[in-house]
């Protein structure tokens, strides 16, 4: 059985993944603009030897519900939202080896500031910063920046693939290894011949300036992707380093993971450069009946519109219009489709209809849920390795911080005694723990190839 991954799935905000839940007496979701709360819970992580915190964010509120963003602002759905970056100093400063995976949005940032943003992160994390890679999804972002509406989502992806040429360039290609003297005795802290300027002039960014941070550890930060559309894959098979999987059963997953590996193959890379991590929530208990009272007594603060206001978000598409009991047909989207996809055709018994999807504690669910001992949840983790070759997963949990106490008091030593997950982290960077061939992308990487030797 291969060592597995584990990241805290979260974002800067009230509410994520279960609608409600922060009126749960035991939740400390309302703490999220509490900086404390959230150094407490990156030590939770480190000493569940979690490989990394991923932070979901997005700019634009979660409007399509109702043709408003009322109702999103009511139930708390992603609003209010803060911008995660912030936070990982202090996380940084509180632990050692936890890693740190941010989302930022091509079409929302800059390249030139960006880099600079990035290079400061790896710096002041001794090289723990990751990048997960996104277009945007939602128009009202893109009215919040000026634009008349949302650029459609295979012109997303050739933003993409230009920003990255230019983010490499600027983390790799500017300064040289050696530029940095800091000659105390001559007063040359850098060679200038050593570092370049950077030009750029293409369809959506111009670019002619130095990158202003010197070489961070990694200069490249890990790259996460999450799109699972035919463009998402061939960007992922080119540039991700790790893929957020989502999906209902394994043999959806499977076929899912297989498509990436054979995408990155087809990018001269190995199928295993990309380590995909599956979504997935998880209740434990020392006891099966245990974690079952407390699946019943977190459902009863599930919030059945909020729930709909996140997925009319994802997907697109106002399900305020559709009739409850009526199934969930497939649409154009120009947002999320993989997660349409689920809705539409993650049932083959029979199509889900919206009432189904309006409990995301719903075990028939479109999101994978496991409740139970900490036996029986690892069996089912162990499943989803085998059946559907992920490398680990993107924990979701209801409560917090209860839910991942539970995990890592629970679930972890049992993954460990099964030889599943590391009793201590490796030394190095974020890249080296994950991969454990040094700090820097490898040569079969894009990045690596306009890297000066």
């Amino acid at each position: 059985m291969k060592e597995i991954r584990l990241n805290a799935f979260v974002m800067n905000s009230v509410t994520h993944s279960h609608q409600g839940l922060w009126r749960h007496p035991r939740d400390h979701s309302l703490d999220y603009t509490n900086l404390e709360y959230w150094i407490e819970f990156a030590k939770l992580l480190e000493r569940g030897k979690f490989d990394g915190i991923f932070m979901a964010d997005g700019l634009g509120v979660y409007d399509v519900y109702g043709g408003s963003p009322e109702a999103a602002i009511r139930s708390g759905v992603m609003i209010p939202k803060n911008d995660p970056s912030l936070l990982v100093s202090a996380m940084a400063a509180a632990t050692k080896h936890l890693g740190f995976g941010i989302t930022f949005s091509v079409t929302d940032e800059v390249p030139y500031s960006f880099a600079r943003k990035i290079s400061t992160l790896d710096h002041i994390t001794n090289g723990r910063i990751g990048w997960n890679i996104v277009t945007g999804f939602l128009e009202s972002a893109a009215k919040a920046k000026g634009d008349e509406r949302m650029i459609g989502h295979d012109e997303r992806y050739v933003i993409a693939e230009e920003f990255m040429d230019v983010v490499y360039r600027l983390w790799e290609q500017s300064w040289e290894d050696d530029a940095v003297l800091r000659d105390v005795e001559n007063g040359i802290y850098a060679d200038p011949s050593k570092v370049h300027r950077i030009q750029h002039d293409g369809k959506y960014f111009k670019l002619d300036a130095v990158h202003m941070s010197e070489p961070s550890p990694q200069r490249t930060p890990v790259l996460y992707q999450a799109g699972t559309s035919s463009k998402g894959v061939e960007f992922a098979g080119r540039h991700a380093e790790c893929v957020f999987i989502n999906g209902p059963r394994p043999s959806v997953v499977g076929g899912r993971v297989k498509k990436i590996r054979e995408a990155a193959v087809e990018q001269g890379r190995s199928p295993h450069d990309i380590q995909t991590l599956m979504s997935i929530n998880v209740i434990a208990a020392p006891t099966d009946s245990e974690a079952e009272a407390k699946h019943a007594e977190y459902s009863r603060y599930i919030d059945p519109e909020g729930s709909l206001v996140r997925l009319s978000g994802f997907i697109g598409t106002d399900l305020s219009k559709l009739d409850l009991n009526g199934p969930i047909k497939s649409i154009s989207t120009n947002s999320i489709q993989s997660i349409l996809e689920n809705l539409t055709k993650g049932n083959p018994e029979r199509p889900w209809t919206v009432a189904d999807v309006a409990n995301s504690l719903d075990r028939d669910g479109v999101q994978p849920i496991v409740v139970g001992s900490p036996k029986t949840v690892a069996d089912e983790l162990e499943r989803w390795v085998v059946e559907a070759d992920v490398d680990g997963f993107n924990l979701i949990v209801p409560i917090k911080p209860e839910s991942m106490s539970d995990f890592v008091e629970l679930v972890v030593p049992e993954l460990q005694r099964r030889g599943m997950f590391k009793k201590e982290y490796g030394t190095g960077t974020l890249r080296d723990k994950l991969y454990g061939k040094g700090a820097k992308t490898p040569a079969n990487h894009p990045s690596a190839k306009v890297r000066i030797r």
